[in-house]
């Protein structure tokens, strides 16, 4: 296992991170098999562990902080803040009043005193930056979190939240968590690059795309949606749908990639983020020992030139053959209140 420095904090981290959000409810609900995850992972040499206060409501805060016990000084122990926590308007967001507040629930269920990374889910336009910014950096100087990031982030917002930071002289994000894999490939575009001009540590999720580089989905197979990720969004893996079929099409050049560089395209796939020079780890989400061992195997190959000219060719740098599942969508696409004027100020002048 190979470590790197995070985004100039000094902390080392795994090439590998163990993300989490399959254990609970939503994925894995036995807390002893988590539990067997985690250890298994630490024994390969990973000492990074992802995880969320909204995965599985919770839970799966609460199966890392039982299992940590005993081993938390040798672990790099990551979570998130801004995903609604319950009901009413107040109990998500990115805001002073809720940040405050969910970084003593995380810390209670993780059962420490410290949180090595926290990271800001996902932007909030609601929320000024500074504040944001801010109550973090208090955190900090309370000792309640070691470093602070954000994920999933434009790259407009990343330069905005460090303009602030010099400004106001407030503690700046240190990391940055975007998806990226073989056929999401965006972030090569600005987000990336303007990480590493920053000098930001950057962590990368999704590298199997949603279960389409596992080699369980392949062009002219069924699609079995009663079992996996099929049953979340069927849609998605549907294969008369346009996006799917490219995503199809994809995989099948890839296989090939991987069998000429004598992997599986599992392999191949978790290989390819840590190429990039602006990424520091990528996260992988097992469900089973099985599933995290095999993964790991991925850790042993290193793509030359060739192969990663061959990628090139079937999905260009840049470029996304889909939307990632779960990335970020600015509120002015999705809202249509904040891309048109009211109706009685559209009359022509």
């Amino acid at each position: 296992m190979r470590y790197h420095a995070l985004g100039g904090t000094g902390i080392e981290v795994s090439s590998y991170c163990l993300g989490t959000m399959m254990f609970g409810f939503v994925g894995n609900p036995d807390h002893e098999d988590c539990a067997r995850i985690v250890h298994a992972a630490l024994d390969e040499g990973i000492n990074f562990v992802d995880t969320a206060d909204m995965y599985s409501a919770g839970e799966s805060e609460t199966v890392v902080g039982k299992t940590l016990k005993g081993r938390r000084d040798d672990v790099v122990l990551a979570t998130k803040v801004h995903f609604p926590m319950g009901e009413g308007p107040n109990r998500g967001g990115n805001s002073r009043r809720w940040i405050v507040r969910a970084v003593e629930d995380s810390l209670r269920r993780l059962g420490t005193d410290w949180i090595d990374l926290y990271q800001v889910h996902r932007p909030d336009h609601t929320t000024d930056v500074e504040e944001t910014l801010s109550a973090l950096t208090d955190l900090v100087r309370q000792g309640k979190i070691r470093a602070f990031g954000c994920s999933t982030f434009p790259t407009d917002h990343i330069v905005e939240a460090h303009h602030v930071a010099d400004r106001r002289g407030l503690h700046r994000f240190r990391t940055e968590q975007p998806p990226y894999s073989l056929l999401a490939r965006g972030v090569e575009r600005h987000v990336l690059p303007v990480a590493q001009r920053l000098g930001m540590g950057v962590l990368t999720w999704s590298p199997l795309a949603s279960g389409f580089l596992t080699g369980r989905y392949r062009k002219g197979q069924a699609v079995d949606l009663s079992s996996g990720r099929p049953t979340l969004n069927p849609d998605r893996f549907d294969p008369a749908a346009p996006r799917t079929a490219a995503k199809l099409e994809a995989v099948e050049q890839l296989v090939a990639v991987a069998d000429d560089v004598g992997c599986t395209l599992p392999e191949l796939a978790i290989a390819f983020p840590l190429a990039h020079p602006a990424v520091t780890s990528v996260i992988i989400g097992p469900r089973t020992v099985r599933q995290l061992h095999d993964t790991l195997k991925g850790a042993s190959v290193v793509l030359d030139d060739a192969a990663l000219d061959r990628i090139d060719e079937i999905v260009p740098p840049g470029t996304d053959v889909y939307h990632p599942d779960g990335a970020w969508t600015p509120p002015s696409l999705t809202t249509p209140a904040l891309r048109r004027r009211p109706a009685d100020s559209r009359s022509a002048v």
